[in-house]
């Protein structure tokens, strides 16, 4: 195989910030194998140029999704020009195309009915409900710093890491607001915890629900990451928490009523979850069909709340506003990257970024990299870029790459989506500075979570 060139190797580089393609098991599909064809090198630097306006997004602000969808569509173009001059070219666009788009309708289908139910929970006034009653018990700020941190680590891997963060956020900022070097802290701590409680679990974060699409693992093989993930959150929080006061802030007394039905959704998507993975577990079926008959739960029982609440004079519930409201973005996004990082692996480019890395530094070295660098993009390219590639690893290999790409993202402020979104939140009390002030500490607990992996799960 010949050696990329140094565009190439800057190109391979950039394919660690696309999302994750679940292979499903099934054979690699052909290649073009021609990467040093001029157009295959522009097919490369039209996704570099996106991703480039992807980082820039919140300075800029351009929705993510609009440059890939861009670059998506021309990389298609120049790899179906390519393939004209090719052997058997047009075979292999149709099964790559059909393939991609397999994988990004599975994932399309399971994050669309989990969106559904946030939406549904969130209107419901479920996290409001939570947020009240945690500010209206006056505790410490040390022990305020502790309860976001460990609800965020257990409740991330059912909910999101991104939800979880912004609802334990709004508790910091309330009781915070006159303290910012508490609540600086504070969203470091609770980046840290979300990504952690997201990397054991399927649920927890869109590259575990990506590695479990894959079939690489099965749905409680990633519950041995628990104890690596707890020393993750436990290592830098203990750090961090010698800097915060016993102070007691004013209280807040605030109320948020449920809204009729609310307990009842909890306990649908926590039935939808458990479809799931009953379906994949003992019937083969893919997890997205699970989520789909889950999401059947929720409409059915809407209907119900729809008829109560008109006849007691409610606002009508429509759990198709539900749907509407999902994050069309983010969804758009993962179509664009699927598809982009798609028609570069068609291309061929991910076939020789996997030799560099997972046949010249070896599966451990190259996983501990992975981590690094979701730090510096985003871990759900990272992902799907590690996927795309189908490395030969086995379950340990497979579950120190879920858990590095997972935690790897605490290490830099921008390398989840959990601290995108609390930059947002923060009026300027949580910044990419603050956060890196502690990004020693993290790394300490990512090195930890790493070492007791190999320790209990070699």
């Amino acid at each position: 195989m010949k050696h990329p060139t140094p565009l190439i190797l800057v190109a391979l580089l950039a394919l660690f910030t696309l999302p994750v393609q679940a292979s499903q098991g099934s054979a690699p599909p052909e290649l073009l194998n021609v990467t040093d064809a001029p157009l295959a090198i522009l097919a490369a630097v039209l996704f570099v140029l996106a991703y480039c306006f992807v980082v820039a997004e919140e300075f800029i602000h351009l929705r993510k999704s609009k440059p890939v969808l861009l670059a998506a569509g021309l990389i298609w173009i120049l790899v179906a020009s390519m393939a004209q001059s090719i052997d058997n070219g047009q075979h292999i666009i149709d099964q790559a195309v059909n393939h991609n788009l397999m994988e990004y309708a599975s994932l399309f289908l399971f994050l669309l009915t989990a969106m559904t139910y946030v939406n549904a929970m969130t209107e419901r006034n479920v996290f409001e409900a939570l947020r009240a009653w945690l500010i209206s018990k006056n505790f410490s700020y040390k022990k305020l710093f502790w309860i976001t941190g460990i609800m965020a680590f257990f409740i991330s891997p059912i909910a999101d890491n991104l939800t979880t963060a912004l609802l334990m956020g709004a508790v910091v900022l309330a009781v915070g607001i006159d303290k910012p070097a508490f609540v600086s802290v504070a969203f470091v701590n609770i980046v840290v915890a979300s990504n952690a409680g997201g990397a054991f679990s399927p649920f927890g974060d869109i590259t575990t629900l990506m590695v479990w699409q894959s079939k690489h693992l099965e749905f409680f093989d990633f519950f041995a990451l628990f104890i690596p993930a707890v020393v993750n959150f436990l290592i830098p929080a203990t750090i961090m928490s010698f800097t915060i006061s016993n102070d007691v802030p004013k209280a807040i007394n605030e109320s948020v009523q449920l809204r009729p039905g609310a307990i009842v959704i909890c306990l649908l998507f926590l039935c939808t979850i458990v479809t799931a993975v009953c379906l994949e577990h003992f019937l083969h079926l893919p997890p997205f069909m699970g989520m789909m008959l889950g999401l059947s739960y929720l409409m059915i029982y809407s209907y119900y709340i729809k008829i109560s609440q008109r006849n007691h004079g409610f606002s009508e519930f429509n759990i198709f506003n539900k749907v509407a409201k999902a994050e069309w973005d983010t969804l758009l996004f993962f179509f664009g990257v699927v598809f982009c990082v798609g028609g570069l692996g068609t291309i061929g480019y991910l076939a020789q970024a996997s030799h560099f890395l997972y046949e010249g530094l070896g599966a451990t070295q190259a996983n501990i990299i992975v981590g690094v660098l979701s730090a510096l993009v985003d871990n759900i390219p990272v992902m799907f870029a590690v996927l795309s590639m189908q490395p030969d690893m086995d379950s340990y290999q497979w579950l120190l790459v879920t858990l590095t790409a997972g935690v790897g993202g605490s290490l830099l402020s921008v390398g989840s989506a959990a601290g995108v979104a609390l930059m947002g939140q923060s009026q300027g009390h949580y910044t990419f500075f603050s956060h890196m002030k502690w990004s020693w500490a993290i790394a300490l607990g990512y090195g930890g979570s790493i070492l007791v992996h190999s320790l209990i799960n070699t």
